[in-house]
């Protein structure tokens, strides 16, 4: 591992996250970026944020991005926030409103 970077409490649900997560897990880094520009997914830009951070983690260690490729990367469930809405018969119904932690760690290309 060269370079990590997190992004933790994000308000979005952990599953949504995970699909675009697929998309990018083992690319390089300026592929895996282009892949986020072009999404039409919410979670996109808390990705993007978070590999930007990774990746200037890394030019501060002195490698530099076009060498580098996602390793691993991570989204776990964070803290549920839990409201009540008004439901028939005087009733209530609970909303849970998910956060989401994710990890982004890079490493440099096999054979470089």
């Amino acid at each position: 591992m060269i370079s990590k970077a997190e992004g933790k409490f994000l308000r979005i649900s952990p599953s949504k996250v995970r699909i675009v997560l697929d998309l990018i897990r083992g690319k390089d880094v300026t592929q895996a970026q282009a892949i986020l520009l072009h999404l039409n997914k919410r979670s996109k830009e808390y990705l993007i944020k978070i590999l930007k951070s990774a990746v200037a983690n890394a030019k501060v260690k002195g490698f530099s991005a076009d060498k580098l490729y996602i390793s691993r990367i991570v989204c776990n469930c964070g803290p549920m926030w839990k409201r009540f809405k008004a439901a028939a018969f005087g009733r209530a119904s609970s909303i849970v409103k998910r956060t989401a932690h994710i990890i982004i760690e890079l490493d440099l290309k096999p054979g470089e």
